[in-house]
């Protein structure tokens, strides 16, 4: 076979060789050990949890003086979908992700683009033709029938599946036949000659894994489809060279196509990056663990922590739960410690199903946000609220200072409330306070219904003053709970039921109903105080029988 004619032949255009490309995107000039990585995205509109948590190389290269960047994988025009690289990049822009160099809202910027795949098409085909020269690519005519007859035939005799041996049909065509093709127009994808072993096993490192043992590549797997687009296998292995990656960060669900990767790394004489495969995101469904799904599982979009109002770093804190086993040890001596304080390792990932648990996420979240000042608490609820609640916005704005209040209620000192992880539940939870949205949502304690709901609530109204500090408050209460006939105490009342009509917290939970229209509350004296005199009194006597 003459490779040079075959080559000319099917890539008559191209005329740059490798050495250009070597020269147009020459090393990086970057400190020792610094990390280059990238987030590479298909542009579907489908922005993903996974994206934030393969996101977390932009710490370990910011960490090490390197360079993180976007890449956008759009090699399938066919689920490329309107908007969607602006998705990607609004969405790491709210949770602090930011990209040194890559694609840009407004194009792109940096010294290694384009950043687009299939802007890259020169490049990706200069690099076939070399392999054409070398007699280790060839054009390949088979049909898509074609294609599932070899299939079944494998199936048939139980042999393993793929293009090679026997299968591959075109391996060694003469030039003729292949011309003869093409003058026909038949489409053509090109293939890789792959002369790897099945049976050899070969060493690969992985940041997160070691060492791996992986069975050595031996199909004739395809570079260029028929429109001359790279696959996601070849393209890949191209940008990470010539963007001078040194960290390729991403599932674990790539590490049965690594062998064609490391491969083309090998065969092309480029040092290969360090991949890095990340444990799948997995979930509970009942006894048994389940990768997260699109579409059973609403938290794997990443909009859903958005619309639910998970604040970014409280986010963070819980996917750095996940990603490093030993950051909650750092986090709980450094509590009030911005997560980018710590440091990211590769070595403290996890190997196995990483367990996403959206109550861990709700606990990190509370507490969070009850360490966070009634300010921040109120600015992240109107920016939140500004997008999904405009009524709530609009009475948040008009007022502040009652809203702030509000929010303050129980927070400070060494045991905060902690009501509410996101600010779709801190809407819901505040919502008491705003005459416009308070709403009965528990019943009365039975024990203080009846005739002795009047009673408690006319004797408390007759007592009430808002002069009273919080320890003459109580001692009212306490009062009025004793000459009604409940024990001040509820271990009396649990002690000896008979000799009570209930216990204090009948009372109490009585005015948290009336004042709230709940019975777990903030403490009543600050609510009424936020309130103020007139609209407690009102709230009270409106719920008299």
């Amino acid at each position: 076979m003459d490779y040079s004619a075959l080559a000319n032949l099917l890539f008559p255009d191209i005329t740059k060789t490798i050495a250009d490309y070597e020269k147009q995107y020459p090393p990086r000039n970057l400190p020792e050990g610094a990390v280059v990585t990238r987030i590479a995205p298909s542009p579907t509109g489908f922005v993903h949890l996974g994206n934030l948590y393969n996101a977390i190389g932009e710490r370990l290269a910011h960490q090490t003086g390197g360079v993180f960047y976007l890449r956008i994988e759009d090699t399938d025009q066919k689920r490329e979908v309107a908007g969607a690289v602006e998705a990607v990049i609004d969405a790491m822009n709210f949770y602090g992700v930011h990209f040194d160099e890559g694609v840009t809202k407004d194009g792109e910027s940096g010294a290694y683009g384009p950043y687009r795949q299939r802007q890259r098409r020169e490049l990706y085909q200069t690099v076939a033709k070399s392999l054409v020269l070398r007699g280790l690519a060839y054009p390949c005519f088979c049909t898509e029938e074609d294609l599932s007859a070899m299939h079944e035939a494998q199936e048939a005799a139980k042999e393993n599946y793929g293009y090679y041996g026997k299968y591959a049909v075109w391996r060694d065509r003469p030039i003729e036949d292949i011309q003869s093709e093409l003058e026909k127009g038949t489409e053509w994808v090109l293939r890789f000659r792959s002369e790897g072993d099945a049976n050899q096993m070969i060493p690969v490192l992985d940041g997160i894994r070691g060492e791996l043992k992986v069975q050595e590549n031996y199909t004739d797997f395809v570079l260029l489809k028929s429109d001359g687009i790279p696959t996601y296998h070849f393209a890949h292995v191209c940008d990470d060279h010539f963007m001078r990656t040194t960290h390729v960060i991403r599932d674990e669900s790539w590490l049965a196509t690594l062998p064609i990767h490391v491969q083309l790394f090998d065969t092309l004489g480029w040092q290969r990056p360090v991949y890095c495969h990340t444990a799948t995101l997995m979930k509970m469904d009942g006894s048994s663990k389940r990768k997260l799904s699109k579409r059973k599982d609403p938290e794997l979009a990443l909009s859903y922590y958005h619309e639910v109002g998970y604040p970014q770093e409280a986010t963070w804190l819980y996917l750095l739960t996940v990603l490093n086993s030993n950051f909650e040890e750092w986090h709980l001596a450094n509590p009030d410690a911005d997560s980018r304080e710590f440091t990211f390792s590769l070595e403290k990932m996890s190997t196995s199903g990483s367990l996403f648990d959206l109550e861990k996420l709700d606990n990190i979240s509370k507490e969070y946000l009850s360490r966070q000042s009634a300010e921040f608490v109120y600015d992240g609820l109107l920016a939140w609220a500004l997008h999904y609640d405009a009524a709530l916005a609009d009475r948040m704005t008009k007022k502040p200072d009652f809203f702030k209040a509000a929010i303050n209620v129980g927070r400070g000192g060494e045991k905060p409330r902690k009501d509410y992880g996101n600010w779709k539940d801190a809407a819901a939870f505040l919502s008491f306070y705003d005459a416009e949205t308070f709403a009965l949502v528990d019943e009365c304690p039975e024990r203080a219904d009846g005739s002795m709901r009047n009673e408690i609530l006319n004797r408390y109204l007759d007592t009430l003053s808002f002069a009273d500090t919080q320890e003459e408050w109580f001692a009212k209460v306490k009062e009025l709970t004793e000459e009604l006939g409940y024990a001040a105490q509820p271990k009396k009342y649990k002690k000896n039921p008979e000799l009570y009509k209930g216990s204090i917290v009948d009372v109490t939970n009585l005015l948290r109903v009336a004042l709230t229209g709940r019975q777990n509350a903030p403490d009543i004296r600050e609510i009424s105080q936020v309130l103020g005199e007139a609209e407690t009194r009102r709230r009270l006597s409106a719920y008299r029988n």
